[in-house]
């Protein structure tokens, strides 16, 4: 259903548009404590623009977010402003722009009516506290909109925290540092019914449409169908059967999700077996104690889902050599991982050494900063539809696997790849994905008494909401 219809119960649906302090703290004496015109740009944007041209959104806030509201730009311009109050006295100069309603649930009827339900695209709240405190997190919220401010102020407002067994995060930015604050804008949506299937993700169709576009369209996943796009539609031709590009980039916002993509199967028992043996120092997956997961019957429903033929010999399809980790440079890779005790001293002890890196076919570097720690991997040739979703999410598992260790945030990942390439047998199926949406990101949850990087098995890595 999409939000511009009114939901089943007469009522038109809302997302929720807010900026708060750690805390929660909205503002004091009903005034921002906070001066950031990117933040105030980001409302403006997320609570005007809409798809169709002829439309216009609503906005709908409190008496006191009204009366708090600078003349100069009260009304909200190009938006209907809904003010909810129940006193009868309040004196607002009535206009087109303008509605006045007694309660929330009375605004969301009214919306679901004509001229409305037809006129108003989108439906956004934006406070105040008291208000936020009853339907941030009700039934008829899709989404909320929060720009996390990274500082602890007084305030006399408050919002509640999300409610994470209600909403799954769609989009964290990276950190943006303005005026000397540090903040992130997020947004989360309603949760869907898990969609768990064997042990990768089910492309199934979710819509998320209902979201901005400018928000819809910052989910990370677009940044590899982006590419994987580039690649079959400019790529250049190599030996008549591989179409490339060279010099791409990628990034992953770790802190809140991990990038499990979502448009395409990704054998995620695969990537904690094959990243957890690499941690133990190990290149041969038939080496004693080590489990061949690729072996496995799970890996067989993974690979016939892909139509890849997984009957070689030594049980190794050349289209699922993950990261070569046991490739032509197993020796370097071996007698790096196993001076990791050494690398995770260096970071905890020494965090802004210029050359935390793991040299090998896949050179990795590593970065702490405000806590957190960041990867960046360059890679000289790999193969776009199958290889490099498996790299993502095995270098960010490496990586949140490494920050927890060393008491660290999993901050950044940061892809770089020489030639990425797609072979032409592949382009249906890329098609294919590129005409599937992206669903949230799942949440990598770890065990949180396991803090020595060897003692790490897969039971410890789980992903929620997949």
């Amino acid at each position: 259903m999409a939000t511009g219809e009114a939901p089943c119960n007469n009522k038109r649906s809302y997302q929720v548009v807010i900026a708060a302090t750690k805390d929660m703290g909205l503002g004091m004496n009903m005034k921002l404590p906070w001066d950031l015109p990117r933040e105030y740009q980001f409302f403006q944007d997320v609570t005007t623009k809409t798809s169709d041209p002829k439309k216009r959104n609503a906005t709908i806030m409190g008496r006191k977010s009204w009366e708090a509201t600078p003349l100069d730009i009260r009304p909200l311009p190009g938006r209907l402003n809904v003010v909810l109050t129940k006193s009868s006295c309040l004196s607002i100069a009535t206009n087109e722009n303008v509605l006045v309603c007694n309660s929330m649930e009375s605004a969301l009827e009214l919306l679901a009516t004509e001229p409305y339900s037809s006129s108003i695209e989108k439906v956004f709240f934006i406070g105040g506290g008291e208000l936020l405190r009853h339907y941030m997190n009700a039934p008829n919220c899709d989404a909320i909109h929060l720009t996390e401010i990274d500082i602890s102020v007084p305030c006399d407002a408050f919002a509640p925290r999300v409610d994470t067994c209600l909403y799954r995060p769609w989009y964290s930015s990276f950190p943006v540092v303005e005026n000397g604050i540090r903040y992130s804008f997020n947004t989360y949506v309603r949760s869907k019914n898990p969609i768990a299937v064997s042990d990768f993700i089910c492309c199934e169709t979710e819509d998320y449409s209902f979201l901005p576009k400018m928000v819809f369209e910052r989910h990370e996943e677009f940044g590899y169908l982006n590419l994987v796009q580039n690649i079959i539609s400019n790529g250049d031709m190599n030996d008549n059967n591989t179409l490339s590009k060279f010099g791409c980039q990628m990034r992953f916002n770790l802190r809140k999700t991990f990038p499990l993509l979502t448009t395409k199967k990704v054998f995620w028992l695969g990537v904690v077996e094959e990243t957890l043996q690499l941690i133990s120092g190990s290149t041969n997956p038939k080496e004693e104690g080590t489990n061949h997961i690729w072996n496995s019957n799970e890996a067989n429903e993974y690979l016939d889902s892909l139509r890849v033929n997984a009957t070689e010999e030594d049980g190794d399809h050349p289209l699922l050599f993950g990261l070569h980790w046991r490739d032509t440079d197993a020796r370097l890779v071996l007698s790096q991982f196993s001076k990791l005790s050494d690398f995770i001293n260096k970071i905890k002890n020494n965090p802004h050494n210029r050359g935390i890196m793991l040299p090998c076919q896949t050179f990795a570097q590593f970065y702490v900063a405000n806590g957190e720690l960041s990867c960046q991997i360059y890679q000289s040739s790999t193969e776009a539809s199958l290889v490099i979703p498996f790299c993502i999410a095995a270098y960010s598992l490496l990586t949140c696997i490494i920050a927890h260790v060393c008491d660290l945030v999993a901050g950044d990942f940061i892809h770089v790849i020489g030639d990425a390439h797609v072979n032409t047998a592949h382009i249906k199926a890329i098609q294919k994905q590129l005409q599937i949406s992206p669903k949230p990101f799942p949440i990598l949850k770890m065990n949180p008494e396991k803090t020595n990087i060897d003692h790490f098995q897969a039971s410890d890595l789980e992903l929620l909401e997949i």
